[in-house]
């Protein structure tokens, strides 16, 4: 409780938690079905259809209701977000940790990959992955995972370098405390902070890389919805059906600031050496 009080008395995480929590709410409702209408029934007399008070978003090409659609986008797209980051957060803790902790060969060797895939752009990699295994939305929660996962190891491994050359770690050592004592309980609740601002920023990084696999027809496949999806149906009727591209841009793009505005404030928050006061 004394964090959420944190977070809504600081300026940027009073809005960006707002929107978080907006879009949590929003993907649980289109995730479970509660949406104004079957984002998957067609209403082929109401195709295209401008925004009224019956399509509150209008419709697209083949009578779908745009706002139930994105709805459902929005679940699919922080499914995909929640998982792929999870999923990057728990590997590259695990790489970072025991890289810094056993050092050598084994450092050498896992930074050495993580290296080759921070030479990748993010969504070239993403491409590469899903062109060798094939589109899907878990195809891309795994693509997504592994492009994210050198940033976490990167974020673990610095901190717990420095954490385990201090006096209390080989304090630890010394009264005969276990490995995985010291690695849990002395360099991972050390390492909170920042890995909860990083989770934060990957967020809405993979939020903008799973739309660009969608957009370009690799990540979530039709008759689903993602926002990415969205954007792609709309791109030959931009002129005749304007809020078919805006609806699902907007939400794209407050979501990403939602996250990243979360993340400024987690930052400041966790990290007194950055904390500016709250007007």
């Amino acid at each position: 409780m004394s964090m959420l009080r944190a977070i809504f008395s600081h300026p940027s995480g009073r809005i960006g938690g707002t929107i978080v929590l907006l879009y949590i709410v929003v993907a649980l409702l289109g995730m479970s079905g509660i949406t104004p209408h079957n984002p998957l029934q067609q209403f082929r007399i109401d195709r295209l259809h401008a925004p009224s008070a019956l399509y509150w978003m209008g419709t697209d090409l083949f009578g779908r209701d745009v706002a139930s659609r994105l709805m459902n986008g929005i679940g699919q797209s922080f499914l995909v977000a929640f998982c792929s980051v999870a999923i990057a957060t728990f590997a590259g803790t695990v790489l970072g940790l025991t890289a810094a902790w056993f050092g050598k060969a084994w450092d050498g060797l896992v930074m050495r990959i993580m290296d080759v895939l921070l030479a990748f752009p993010a969504i070239l990699l993403a491409l590469l992955i899903i062109a060798v295994v094939g589109p899907g939305t878990w195809t891309s929660v795994a693509a997504i995972a592994i492009v994210y996962t050198p940033i976490f190891t990167r974020v673990v491994r610095g901190p717990a370098l420095s954490i385990k050359a201090r006096e209390f770690v080989d304090a630890a050592r010394t009264f005969g405390s276990s490995r995985r004592y010291i690695l849990t309980r002395h360099l991972l609740l050390n390492l909170v902070a920042p890995l909860t601002v990083q989770v934060t920023l990957a967020l809405a990084w993979s939020l903008l890389t799973e739309a660009g696999l969608s957009f370009l027809g690799l990540g979530t496949q039709p008759p689903a919805s993602s926002l990415g999806l969205m954007l792609a149906d709309s791109r030959n009727l931009m002129e005749n059906a304007p809020w078919m591209l805006i609806f699902p841009a907007v939400a794209i793009m407050i979501s990403i600031l939602g996250f990243n505005l979360l993340g400024d404030a987690l930052r400041d928050i966790l990290d007194p050496k950055t904390r500016r006061s709250a007007p």
